[in-house]
């Protein structure tokens, strides 16, 4: 049975009030969740996410940013906000801005933020690219469990109102929902039981539209009744590190395993299915194929048969990039940069958004095991840094300009 991962509010926040919105936040999605449990659905986690954060939050620069974050999670923890979500950090921001985001993830426990790499409008900027390698660089290193990436990502040609974090941001003009659905086990389920590759596809469709024929007329209820806007749902089919909830479990249902080929067949028979389901759809919804939040994934890396570039591989045809790898503590600025070149530009000639939430930890080797007492977190194994770096006198390796990648 999927669940909603997350009730996601959207609202603008500004610097001579914040305590508004946030109430305001926090009194709906109390009452979104009453209403969704009522009718029956599972809810999982209440969040709220601002605009882009150096627009109008702080009007004295990166310098007043701790203070005026610390007062948005004291407020965000008063109103009953599980998770909040300080949006992305664009080229055109002062660069500093990185320098504080990264201090205020490590000091501050449930903060999300991103930065924006790549879009249609900016193309790519390189300097931004280096510097949201450094920030993954500096976090990987605040503290001894290496965790604090979790709550970074770098985003690639995503638009607003995604509702899944790291990457969930406001757009402007008036407030709004949208809501995250984990629902790998629904795949799960239905590709065990499938003869043919069309009956995969159209049950697994015909699971989502029951499924969401529950939800939307619920959630467009709440909307009129509270005066917000509901942006729609995020089916992605988000796992959870038990076998059953393992998206690369379904995927493997179908015959191909990974290690091997045909898995992009597989991905796309899945893309297909949510594609042809009839709901309103926001961000992603796709595949998500997190390394450490799937224990398929998280044991087909210990196995040696899931790398890197098989991900980026799948990314071409679906799923939200590279979620949750394990690194090396070692890797260098210059390594993660390369690795964000390609989401970069796979987002922009494939025009889809991709996020990279890459995890550094310190003291561990390519190869080494990895275990978390953490609960969303599954054992797995430290996948190698790139063997080769960028020529930093070459265009491309000197890290600063922009440049576009039209799509096909």
């Amino acid at each position: 049975m999927p669940e909603i991962r997350s009730i996601t509010y959207f609202t603008d926040v500004f610097a001579d009030d914040h305590r508004t919105p946030m109430a305001r936040g926090g009194s709906f999605l109390s009452a979104a969740r009453h209403a969704l449990e009522k009718a029956g659905l599972i809810v999982q986690s209440l969040r709220l996410a601002t605009q882009p954060f150096p627009q109008h939050l702080f009007p004295r620069g990166p310098a007043s940013m701790a203070r005026t974050v610390q007062q948005l999670h004291d407020l965000s923890r008063a109103f009953g906000v599980d998770y909040l979500s300080l949006g992305p950090i664009n080229p055109e921001d002062d660069p500093d801005y990185f320098y504080s985001l990264a201090e205020v993830i490590i000091h501050m426990p449930n903060m999300f933020a991103s930065a924006a790499i790549a879009d249609k409008d900016r193309g790519i900027d390189l300097a931004t690219l280096y510097r949201a390698a450094e920030v993954i660089s500096f976090l990987a290193d605040a503290t001894s469990d290496g965790m604090k990436n979790l709550f970074f990502t770098a985003a690639a040609n995503c638009p607003p109102w995604s509702p899944f974090f790291p990457v969930a941001y406001h757009g402007g003009g008036t407030h709004a929902f949208a809501l995250a659905v984990q629902a790998a086990d629904l795949a799960n389920t239905i590709f065990a039981a499938a003869n043919t590759p069309e009956d995969a596809r159209k049950n697994l469709t015909a699971a989502i539209n029951a499924y969401t024929l529950q939800v939307v007329p619920v959630a467009k209820q709440i909307a009129e009744e509270h005066g917000v806007e509901f942006k729609g749902l995020d089916f992605s089919l988000a796992p959870y590190p038990v076998d059953d909830k393992s998206l690369g479990g379904a995927l493997e249902k179908l015959g191909p395993a990974f290690g091997g080929h045909g898995l992009v067949a597989s991905a796309s028979i899945v893309m297909n299915a949510i594609e042809a389901a009839d709901f309103p759809s926001i961000g992603f919804s796709g595949l998500m194929l997190p390394i450490l939040e799937d224990s398929i994934l998280g044991r087909r890396v210990v196995e040696d048969r899931l790398g890197m570039n098989d991900l980026l591989l799948l990314s071409a045809v679906c799923g939200t990039g590279l979620d949750c790898i394990p690194l090396p503590g070692e890797i260098t600025n210059d390594q993660l940069y390369a690795i964000l070149l390609d989401v970069a530009a796979l987002a922009l000639r494939l025009d889809k958004p991709l996020t990279a939430r890459l995890m550094p930890f310190p003291g561990k080797m390519a190869g080494d095991i990895v275990e978390f007492s953490f609960e969303y977190f599954t054992r797995s194994k430290i996948l190698p840094a790139p063997p080769y770096t960028i020529d930093k006198t070459r265009p491309l390796g000197k890290a600063e300009g922009k440049f576009r990648i039209s799509p096909r």
